[in-house]
């Protein structure tokens, strides 16, 4: 017994004791606010007593008893800071660190354009403005071009619409945001890709499942965010111009300039031309509807201490016209005459967004977010005459803090939602005004080290549907530093606009059928992701496995399938679902060339003339590669992407004679696009092709040589429309 205690004292003068243990927040001083610094270094004085912050600054550390009870915090290029515990009243610790002004600036830049963030709760895949400039990227229809998770495909073959899918679902299941603010929703939902300029974005997040209850109810298959380019960040003037051989045309410029020290301006313009007529498949109709397009967006940002706001205001005006070759806008709309399609667009947006940061309890704000919207539309397809207009308003008021501790986070808040719809389709109106406020609750837990999770509860009042309950998860577990795991649940809701989301059945000679009752659309989404990261050759291999179901409890059913002459839109009786699993593997296989493949398997099936079958015009599985090579010093950079798309069940034509009659499944085809840059000092040219290998779908036209016959039809499209496209343009950038 002795000698055990002789041990204990020897130990007890060897290892120092641990006291107490202190906490706090680390920040950065930004202009005359601050934000988290993670990664700074805490240490008590005269010890090896130490940690680092996380990703939010917060610290935790245990003190050794003996040792001054010093804490000495600093950063690399950051002045130090020393803190004397004795003299604290309260055990939290907040540092505000400064930048050290006579370091010469130092930039770096990463190469990786689109990558799956390593600390996020959620499954989101990041695409930056290097991912962005690897193509034309003329908007956000194609901006996915890289994307194994993301499908962009064209709505019918006489309008230019595209629609993309995610996780096997259309895209009205997938959530579109502009900096967090709800958009692109109702009259939007056909064209709405081509009213986000390429030029214009900072970044895309893509997130595969449900999302955050804060930003409402709407999220079903995913969500998607785009952030524009700030007033007071990136160059200070930018221009891009763009043509391909086809004789299109666009001019885009971005240019920012400080107002005073803490108020800053920004000038985003985009025009967009093409007017020269092409007709490849000598079917009668034009390959490409032309287009005129306007865009201007004027924002500004103030920047104070601890207030932020931000407001602004765009207009876009857009014109385009489609059908035959011989048809002018100018003619009688009649059958004696070509048939012809014009849609005329006028949107204008107003946003504002309010923000205050408390400086004495860290993260901690209050925001408020406002958003207007008027979209005026006037269109015809053939004889179908379609006007409409949309008033919505969105605001969100949210409080952020964090309850005993800074590993206990919470954002609460009050959200209001108002839509009204005024639509006159031929001879019947059709109008409906939604008034949706809601409540929500969100708690963020992390252990600062290897295990996040948010749990999420909203609750909506609408004025034609009820209480809308929804209840989210999302959880991050580090197995250890190299794997991660993600699993997501949740549900989600969506008011049905039927005609705005199909205008591609109003280019056919179809009915449409609409019942009476329509109820809102929701489902269950759940969710499983696997990460691992290899060091291989001193490179990171990232390897990514997930999978999604969604589950319908109600949705509204499109049956083009009942009978010949007629399209039906019902609620659902019977299942829906859908499951989509997808393997991803990114890796810089030699100096400077990256590479990423990916396979996607799709199994989507839904319940039409009470048969559980597979849903139409959906790819079954995708494949891709995507290689990108730049020079040493950046001088060229290459990169091409390979597109492997399945096949797809085509819905029944069999009512069709039979020269109009399709096959029930398309064939699997593949799309090459390349691109080469050449890098100056302010200036960037590129040459690029799309379509490489000149594939486009036969006869995309039903019927194409009797327009106005009872089964003309331009809305079954699988594939491309157009062949190759050959570009070419340039970028010239004044940075800061």
């Amino acid at each position: 017994m002795k000698k055990y205690i002789f041990i204990f004292l020897i130990l007890w003068q060897i290892i120092p004791t641990q006291g107490q243990t202190t906490e706090g927040h680390v920040m950065e001083a930004v202009g005359e606010s601050t934000k988290p610094l993670p990664g700074a270094n805490v240490v008590q004085l005269n010890t090896t007593n130490g940690t680092v912050t996380d990703a939010s600054g917060h610290f935790e550390l245990k003190l050794i008893s003996e040792s001054p009870k010093i804490l000495v915090i600093s950063y690399i290029s950051y002045q130090s800071d020393t803190v004397d515990l004795s003299k604290l009243k309260q055990n939290h610790v907040h540092v505000v660190l400064s930048s050290v002004k006579n370091l010469s600036e130092v930039e770096i830049t990463s190469r990786q354009g689109a990558f799956l963030s390593r600390t996020a709760t959620r499954n989101i895949t990041e695409i930056n403005q290097a991912e962005l400039q690897k193509a034309a990227c003329c908007n956000l229809s194609e901006s996915f071009e890289n994307s194994a998770a993301v499908d962009v495909s064209y709505s019918d073959a006489v309008t230019g619409a595209k629609q993309i899918q995610l996780l096997g679902l259309a895209g009205i299941y997938t959530q579109f945001l502009t900096e967090n603010i709800p958009n692109m929703r109702g009259l939007a939902t056909p064209y709405g890709l081509g009213y986000v300029p390429g030029s214009w974005m900072e970044s895309i997040q893509v997130s595969k499942g449900t999302s955050a209850v804060n930003n409402g109810y709407e999220s079903m298959a995913g969500q998607i965010n785009i952030e524009y380019k700030k007033p007071d960040e990136g160059d200070r003037l930018f221009v891009n111009m763009y043509g391909n051989h086809e004789g299109k045309a666009e001019a885009n410029l971005v240019a920012r300039m400080p107002v005073t020290a803490r108020i800053s301006t920004a000038l985003l313009a985009h025009a967009e031309y093409f007017r020269i007529k092409h007709d490849r498949n000598d079917d009668g109709f034009l390959d490409m509807p032309l287009v005129n397009q306007i865009n201007l967006m004027n924002r500004w940002k103030y920047q104070g201490k601890a207030l932020h706001t931000q407001l602004g205001v765009q207009w876009l005006s857009e014109e385009r016209q489609g059908g035959q070759m011989s048809f002018s806008p100018n003619m009688t709309r009649d059958v004696d005459h070509p048939y012809g399609i014009g849609v005329k667009t006028n949107r204008y947006e107003a946003f504002l967004k309010v923000g205050y940061v408390f400086e004495h309890r860290a993260a901690t704000s209050f925001g408020f977010q406002n958003q207007m919207i008027i979209h005026d539309q006037n269109a015809y397809f053939g004889l179908n005459n379609y006007d409409a207009r949309q008033v919505s308003y969105y605001g969100n008021l949210m409080f952020q803090s964090w309850l005993f501790h800074s590993k206990h986070q919470f954002t609460t808040g009050l959200s209001f939602m108002l839509d009204n719809y005024y639509e006159v389709l031929n001879d019947s109106t059709f109008n409906r005004h939604e008034k949706v406020p809601g409540a929500f609750v969100q708690y963020s837990y992390s252990n600062q080290g290897n295990f996040n999770v948010i749990v999420g509860l909203r609750i909506d009042e609408h004025n034609l549907y009820g209480t809308l309950f929804t209840p989210r998860i999302h959880a991050r577990y580090n197995l250890n530093e190299h794997n991660l795991i993600r699993i997501s649940a949740g549900k989600g809701y969506r008011s049905p606009n039927v005609i705005a989301e199909n205008t591609s059945i109003l280019a056919t000679s179809k009915r449409l059928v609409i019942a009476p009752d329509l109820k809102i659309e929701s489902s269950w989404n759940y969710g499983l992701s696997y990460t691992t990261y290899l060091d291989v050759r001193a490179r990171e291999w990232r390897i990514t496995a997930d999978f999604f179901r969604t589950d319908f409890i109600n949705q509204v059913i499109m049956n083009r399938e009942a009978e010949a002459f007629s399209v039906y839109f019902y609620n659902l009786n019977g299942q829906s679902y859908s499951n989509s699993f997808q393997l991803e593997t990114n890796y810089e296989l030699l100096k400077n060339l990256d590479v990423t493949l990916a396979f996607r398997y799709n199994d989507v099936k839904t319940t039409l003339n009470d048969q559980l079958i597979e849903k139409p015009l959906v790819n079954k599985y995708k494949g891709l590669v995507s290689l990108s090579y730049v020079t040493s010093q950046k001088k060229w950079q290459m990169d091409a992407n390979i597109q492997l798309n399945g096949d797809q069940r085509i819905p029944y034509t069999g009512f069709n004679p039979a020269e109009y009659q399709l096959k029930s499944e398309s064939p699997a085809y593949v799309v090459i696009n390349a691109q080469i840059t050449r890098f100056f000092k302010r200036w960037e040219v590129y040459l690029g092709a799309e379509n490489l290998t000149n594939y486009t779908q036969n006869n995309p036209i039903i019927a194409a040589d009797d327009p106005f016959g009872k089964y003309f039809d331009s809305s079954i499209i699988w594939g491309p429309v157009s062949g190759i496209k050959v570009y070419a343009g340039f970028r010239f950038m004044i940075k800061e």
